[in-house]
């Protein structure tokens, strides 16, 4: 791992203390600076769960990723800095009130004197660290957050302003790793169910909000949840934006 080189990439200059504070700031130029998303999948290259090849694909090639590209390569940096890592399975809440299999998402604990919930995989969702074992209300900016437990399970709630509590998925604490993933980091790259391989997505956290690429839709929402869109025309237009708000250029 060559941690100088993944920091750049990230355009951390904090401190490497094992803190909360440093977590914390590693995972916020994280999300500033690798973007959401899922462009390998729509290109036919396969995505590898492995820590050589992600790093060149999200550091030395300056890409992004989905759950377990983003989420494993952020873990093996954690590693190289001295933290204590794990990957945990987590299932993603679905619009019927469920919630989708185990390794439906890779999400991760981090144990200081404290145990984090930390996640740079999960689109437009908490921007810092979650303390794990806190069940009261944890505010950032407009959202609330908690973690609820549920049987077997802990649920992550997210409440947006003062409207309702929203599930987001639900974990467990048993530590997992790469192959543990590999069937469904398969399914998500191949069947026609997984909503990755239905349309393109690129999303990248900002200072000000969101960016959002969604097919031919260019979509900006800032912290107070003003959304701006605007209907690409074309390859080419959409080609330029992906190079202007996340420094991606398509090869073929």
């Amino acid at each position: 791992m060559d941690v100088k080189a993944y920091l750049k990439r990230i355009k951390y200059r904090g401190s490497l203390a094992l803190t909360a504070e440093t977590l914390r700031g590693l995972q916020v130029a994280h999300l500033l600076a690798v973007p959401f998303e899922n462009l390998s999948i729509h290109a036919k290259q396969l995505i590898v769960l492995e820590d050589d090849a992600l790093f060149t694909k999200i550091v030395a090639h300056g890409r992004g990723g989905f759950c377990y590209e983003v989420n494993g390569l952020f873990a093996a940096l954690l590693r190289a800095l001295g933290f204590r890592v794990e990957m945990l399975s987590a299932g993603v809440a679905n619009a019927e009130g469920g919630f989708g299999p185990n390794f439906d998402h890779m999400t991760l604990m981090v144990t200081l004197d404290e145990r984090w919930l930390a996640d740079v995989g999960f689109g437009d969702s908490f921007n810092e660290p979650l303390l794990l074992d806190e069940r009261g209300e944890q505010m950032q900016d407009r959202r609330a957050y908690k973690i609820v437990p549920n049987g077997e399970y802990l649920i992550l709630m997210q409440r947006e302003n003062e409207g309702e509590w929203k599930a987001q998925y639900r974990f467990t604490l048993q530590p997992y790793k790469y192959a543990d993933y590999t069937e469904m980091c398969h399914y998500h790259q191949t069947s026609p169910q997984s909503h990755f391989t239905q349309r393109r997505i690129c999303s990248r956290a900002t200072e000000e909000g969101r960016v959002t690429l969604s097919e031919m839709r260019f979509i900006t929402t800032s912290k107070d949840n003003e959304r701006q869109e605007r209907i690409l025309t074309n390859q080419k237009e959409y080609e330029a934006m992906l190079r202007e708000h996340f420094d991606i250029l398509l090869t073929n």
